[in-house]
C-alpha cells in the first residue's frame, strides 16, 4: 500500500510539473499562480503546496527535469576511445544536448525560461542562464586544456579563448532556434558547425 501511494505522489507531483509548463508558456511565470496551475491540473491548491513549497520551488524542480549538466552529457556518450580525444567528446556532448533539446518539454522549459519568465520574488531567470552557462564554461575549458595538453588544440588558440568561441556559436544557435524551432533543426544544423568549429580550432 506503501509502495503504490508514493507511486501515486509522484505521479501528482509529474502532473503538477507537466500542468506549470503548459500555464507558464501560456500566460508567463509572474503572471500564474499556483491555485491556476493546480486547476490546470485538476487538483487542489493544496496538493501543489504538499508538493512544492512556492512558486519558485516548482519552477526549480521544473527547470530540474530538463536540465544538461556539460559533464553528463559526456558521460552519457563517453567511450574508453574518448579519453584521448577531448574534442570530439565534446563534439558528441553537443550533439546530445542538440538531441534533447529538440524533445518537446525541453523546448518548452527552455522557451519558457528565456520567452516567457521576468524576475519574480525568488524566480531569477537571468540568473539561472547566468549559472548554466558558467557550468558549461568550466566544463569547456576543463576539456579544451586536455585537448592542448595533449597537443590537439591549435597553438594560437588557449583553452579559455576557444571555450568562449564555442559558448558564443551554442548561444547565438540556441537562441535563433529557440525564436523559431520549425525554421531549422538544431540537431542539425547545430551539430554541423559545431563539428566545423572544431576543426578550425584543431591543430593541424
Amino acid at each position: 500500500m506503501a509502495r503504490r501511494t508514493k507511486a501515486e505522489a509522484a505521479a501528482t507531483r509529474e502532473a503538477l510539473l507537466d500542468a506549470a509548463e503548459e500555464v507558464f508558456l501560456e500566460k508567463g511565470v509572474a503572471r500564474t499562480s499556483l491555485e491556476q496551475i493546480a486547476r490546470h491540473a485538476g487538483m487542489t491548491r493544496g496538493a501543489v503546496y504538499w508538493h512544492f513549497k512556492n512558486k519558485a520551488d516548482l519552477f526549480q524542480a521544473m527547470l530540474g527535469r530538463v536540465r544538461m549538466p556539460f559533464q553528463e552529457l559526456i558521460e552519457e556518450v563517453a567511450k574508453p576511445s574518448l579519453m584521448e580525444r577531448p574534442l570530439e567528446a565534446i563534439r558528441l556532448a553537443i550533439q546530445n544536448g542538440f538531441e534533447r533539446l529538440e524533445q518537446p518539454r525541453y523546448r518548452r522549459v527552455h522557451a519558457i525560461l528565456v520567452h516567457h519568465c521576468e524576475v519574480f520574488g525568488d524566480i531569477d531567470p537571468l540568473a539561472m542562464q547566468n549559472e548554466m552557462t558558467n557550468e558549461a564554461r568550466e566544463a569547456l575549458t576543463d576539456y579544451f586544456t586536455c585537448a592542448a595538453r595533449l597537443k590537439q588544440l591549435r597553438e594560437d588558440l588557449s583553452p579559455d579563448i576557444a571555450a568562449e568561441l564555442m559558448l558564443a556559436l551554442l548561444g547565438g544557435l540556441f537562441h535563433d532556434w529557440l525564436r523559431n524551432h520549425e525554421r531549422f533543426s538544431i540537431a542539425i544544423k547545430g551539430s554541423d558547425l559545431v563539428a566545423l568549429q572544431l576543426e578550425l580550432m584543431r591543430r593541424p
